[in-house]
């Protein structure tokens, strides 16, 4: 637990100083009734008390269980929310079209991410996201959808850990213990669709990334040569999901290349 009280206080301080820096004073995120959002969420009423918000978004395909667990995880911790049904935006959009689950799934999270995004005006607050550490190296998101957001507190935290880290803020048991699922359409379930649990690609993740083990090293504790070329295809695949667009280098100075500099100091 002495673990979890150090991310706690990081990542409160990490929040609360990014925000008043630029002069703002409350965040907004959409809550999917999944342990990632709620997670966010409730560090964000640690951090900002009432001057936060969740917004809950579903759309007509949306499991309404996760609608209710959201709901309830907010009566549980006095979270301000508001619910707004994309239905009727994606409705639009895809009548008359022959749209793949997937193309449906990504369009249904941009147009979640449209209107928090006018939300946060509205609010004149900061976006926060809620992917883990293991989806923003698989690739496991929607560009410009769940993967957009001006702060992100997860970002460094492995799915599994996000799991241990939900059950010592005290996330409700509904949530804690359904299968991990972006809920883009009915039934969709992560480690379905990816072929292996998140224990198993956290545990790739650990070795290749934070100690960068070889693949002959990886073969030699047991990861299977599928594994890893699926694993090792989706981080260097996906890539692009984790930069800003790159800017063609015309003249000296150029936005990502050269421009760079922190953050912190005053001109």
């Amino acid at each position: 637990m002495k673990k979890f009280e150090r991310i706690t206080t990081f990542l409160m301080h990490f929040l609360t100083e990014e925000v008043t820096k630029i002069g703002l004073r409350r965040v907004v995120l959409g809550l999917s009734g999944g342990v990632d959002s709620a997670v966010v969420a409730l560090l964000a009423k640690r951090a900002f008390g009432d001057n936060m918000l969740c917004v809950m978004m579903p759309d007509t395909h949306s499991s309404p269980q996760s609608l209710e667990d959201a709901k309830t995880l907010c009566a549980a911790f006095d979270l301000p929310y508001e619910i707004h049904p994309i239905g009727p935006l994606t409705q639009a959009y895809n009548q008359g079209k022959s749209l793949s689950p997937l193309r449906q799934g990504n369009f249904a999270a941009r147009m979640r991410m449209a209107v928090l995004y006018d939300i946060s005006a509205r609010e004149q607050a900061l976006v926060l996201g809620t992917s883990n550490k293991s989806e923003l190296l698989l690739g496991y998101g929607t560009l410009h959808g769940d993967l957009a957001s001006a702060l992100n507190p997860i970002g460094d935290l492995y799915k599994t850990e996000i799991f241990e880290y939900g059950a010592y803020l005290g996330v409700i048991p509904a949530i804690l213990s359904k299968p991990p699922s972006a809920d883009l359409w009915e039934g969709q379930s992560d480690e379905e669709e990816l072929g292996y649990t998140y224990a198993r690609i956290d545990a790739f993740f650990r070795a290749y990334v934070d100690e960068r083990a070889t693949e002959e090293e990886l073969l030699a504790r047991g990861f299977e040569a599928p594994l890893i070329e699926m694993l090792l295809h989706r981080i260097y695949a996906n890539h692009f999901k984790r930069r800003q667009a790159i800017v063609a280098k015309l003249s000296e100075r150029t936005i990502g290349h050269d421009f760079l500099y922190p953050r912190d100091i005053k001109h």
